[in-house]
């Protein structure tokens, strides 16, 4: 018996011994990663201090005197540069003023509250801070993907800074199905292990993957010409924006559950634009509903288009922006209250 138990002692010591080499290989490994990718995408555009810290943007300013501002924020694991490099180009070059945040512990943001900034209330209280910091307001404000929940959460929050809603692909209604996650993904989504798998492991296999996600994202269109590099996507492979990613994705059904009731509220002009072939976000249980739960918002399908309508339907996303500015320049912009 005690020769049984010293075999077993033995084999996991050198369990425990491999675990460890490959973490702190991986560790290694997501130094070096950090570094390159921090001295590959700088921050490029002005910080804005708010409370707790600061947070990126990146601008763009038409030609001559603008239309209007457009305040563009990015959905889940992406920052600025995705739409700012998606729309936020071509929505300049046709006379508006061009506002894109890094969220909160994305891009060059700082994470300003820990996990408590993965609500979309607490995001949205920050960029309602910096625009106000900033003197803009109300603006257009146009949020894809996860990005549709903190759109809508600062319109709710904070009217004051939103004469419009642009909501591309959102996440906005609490989910049908709670889908259970393999027991592996349960236990690398506990704190502590999110934590440490940040800053191990995550990078390495991140970087492997960044393509094939992109592919992913992007079906049923190719992935857009340069999209990795134009979206300095690789910023979110960082240990902390990766904790961040997570963190975000995880309170997101608490979120929606707490904040869809109150949509029937709004009273700002309102435009949803999704693809019909968005296997990402589907339509039917995210778009069409909420159209239909928010008072006077019109429903813009793409036929065939998917989840990344910024880069695969730029002007007719670019179009709708510009028909909702000529609506909210309108003197009976806002719904009528029922």
């Amino acid at each position: 018996m005690k020769a049984v138990l010293l075999v077993l002692a033995g084999l996991f010591g050198l369990v425990a011994a491999l675990v460890g080499a490959v973490l702190g290989a991986g560790a290694v490994a997501t130094l070096i990663i950090t570094a390159r990718i921090s001295a590959q995408h700088p921050p490029e555009g002005p910080f804005v201090a708010v409370r707790g810290g600061r947070l990126a943007t990146i601008q763009a300013d038409p030609e001559t005197g603008a239309r209007a501002t457009i305040v563009l924020l990015h959905g889940a694991s992406a920052n600025a540069s995705d739409p700012m490099e998606g729309v936020g180009r071509t929505l300049a070059a046709q006379g508006f003023r061009v506002v894109a945040f890094d969220r909160p512990g994305f891009g060059w943001s700082d994470r300003l509250s820990g996990a408590d900034a993965a609500a979309p209330a607490v995001q949205g209280a920050a960029i309602a801070e910096a625009l106000s910091r900033m003197g803009i307001g109300p603006a257009i404000v146009l949020g894809h993907s996860w990005a549709g929940a903190l759109a809508l959460s600062l319109a709710l929050d904070h009217p004051e800074r939103v004469s419009g809603l642009v909501l591309v692909a959102p996440v906005a209604l609490p989910f049908r199905e709670a889908r259970t996650p393999p027991w592996y993904w349960r236990l690398a989504l506990q704190p502590p292990v999110a934590w440490l798998l940040s800053r191990t492991l995550g990078p390495p296999l991140g970087l492997r993957f960044l393509e094939p996600a992109a592919r992913n994202v992007f079906q049923p269109q190719p992935v857009a010409e340069g999209y990795v590099e134009r979206s300095r996507a690789a910023l979110v492979l960082r240990p902390d924006t990766l904790l961040a990613s997570v963190q975000d994705l995880v309170a997101l059904p608490a979120a929606l559950a707490a904040q869809a009731p109150r949509y029937g509220t709004l009273r700002v002009p309102t435009t949803i634009v999704t693809g019909d072939a968005d296997g990402a976000v589907g339509n039917t249980t995210q778009a069409d509903p909420l159209s239909r739960a928010i008072p006077g918002a019109d429903l813009v399908v793409l036929p065939g288009i998917g989840h990344m309508v910024p880069w695969v339907a730029t002007q007719a996303l670019a179009d709708a922006v510009s028909k909702l500015a000529e609506r909210v320049a309108a003197p009976e912009a806002a719904p009528v209250a029922p």
